[in-house]
């Protein structure tokens, strides 16, 4: 059974949503951020997606939607093709170096993979990593890191950060700044949950 277009939009905000905070959405906050008249209009929706088997939610829980393999495999089929842009050679940075042609294809095949996802980054803790107030992230969707990898960790359940990881034992993670200004944030490791591992940076210049 097909999505009506409103029920995609329920379906695709949930989506963003737990993308950018690492838990499911509220009635609520559905309805104010599809614009949605009421919170029977969102439990219609609901219900539907539940039926049509592109929604998961508990029994008598909040915030226990989640969206399933369904929804997941017609977002996969619905991705454009892979976009190319030619790779023209190489630039220097330092002195400069003969120029030459030399035309091969990129392929963002590697950054689009399932799973990956993209966030805005907000603030300069990561600055001396190049990680700039504005700039893009890619992201893989992980649950583990290694000591150094920059993740995206969701600390006690409620707040989400950009920083590198390293385990300082059993019990406790340091999430660390790349900001001399900054102290680490030293946590409980049954605290943290890693939602992502850095891929890339992407920078918009205007």
């Amino acid at each position: 059974m097909a999505l009506t277009k409103r029920q995609k939009q329920v379906a695709d905000f949930i989506d963003r949503f737990v993308t950018g905070n690492g838990y499911c959405p509220s009635f609520e906050e559905i309805a104010r951020g599809l614009e949605l008249a009421s919170l029977a209009t969102v439990h219609k929706h609901i219900s539907v997606l539940e039926t049509k088997n592109y929604l998961k939610r508990g029994f008598n829980q909040s915030r226990s939607l989640e969206l399933a393999p369904k929804y997941l495999q017609e977002l996969r089929r619905a991705k454009p093709a892979t976009t190319e842009v030619p790779l023209m050679g190489r630039i220097a940075a330092g002195a400069p170096v003969e120029s030459m042609e030399h035309r091969e294809m990129l392929n963002f095949a590697d950054f689009a993979a399932d799973g990956n996802f993209a966030l805005e980054v907000r603030g300069d803790s990561m600055i001396d990593d190049h990680i700039c107030d504005g700039d893009l992230i890619l992201l893989e969707r992980v649950s583990e890191a290694r000591n150094g990898d920059i993740v995206v960790a969701l600390v006690a359940g409620c707040e989400t950060t950009l920083k590198r990881f390293y385990r300082e034992s059993a019990d406790t993670i340091r999430l660390q700044p790349a900001n001399s200004t900054l102290k680490p944030i030293i946590v409980p490791a049954k605290e943290v949950q890693i939602q992502g591992r850095l891929l890339a940076v992407l920078r918009k210049y205007k």
